[in-house]
């Protein structure tokens, strides 16, 4: 049996991306595939399939929301990530709520939420790459500090399939 060359890359962070206008047409997916672009200027780089429903709203609207989920919301984003369409939204134990610069929803149990308006995008196999600029963003301080992410404050890495684990809490400074 043979790994998906992909799956070398695992465990990546998993996260709660939404797009759409909050209230009326929203959604909510998992991604594992995000990652930082720039700096200065911030952008970030979220790699979604066009079969979800989710890309055609950030298609639509040109805007997404980037929740970074603690540990204690995993159950939630399994079920974000494995239930489809809008549908999903009534059985999510999440509070959506509309963004202070974008109009898609940020998710408030998250620890921390990225405004992020499209910049560019383009397909790349069986995913299309959005670029995107952070545009505002929303933390927990229980969780983050100026620098970085709180030793003990649990994230959400995905390992395959239905198989997570989180970080441990040991920071080690060279």
């Amino acid at each position: 049996m043979s790994v998906r060359p992909y799956r070398l890359l695992y465990p990546l962070r998993t996260y709660l991306v939404t797009s759409g206008v909050y209230p009326g047409e929203y959604n909510v997916m998992t991604a594992d595939w995000i990652t930082v672009v720039s700096a200065r200027p911030f952008y970030i780089a979220v790699s979604i399939s066009p079969e979800r429903y989710t890309y055609k709203l950030v298609k639509k609207y040109g805007e997404l929301v980037v929740a970074v989920p603690g540990w204690e919301l995993l159950e939630e984003v399994w079920k974000a990530g494995s239930l489809s369409g809008p549908a999903k939204l009534k059985e999510l134990k999440l509070t959506f709520e509309r963004g202070t610069a974008v109009k898609s929803p940020v998710v408030k149990e998250a620890i921390a939420n990225l405004e992020c308006k499209v910049l560019d995008s383009k397909l790349y196999g069986d995913h299309e790459l959005f670029v995107s600029e952070v545009v505002y963003t929303h933390y927990n301080p229980t969780a983050f500090n100026a620098e970085m992410i709180k030793p003990g404050t649990k994230i959400i890495l995905h390992v395959a399939g239905g198989k997570f684990t989180t970080n441990n809490s040991v920071i080690r400074e060279l």
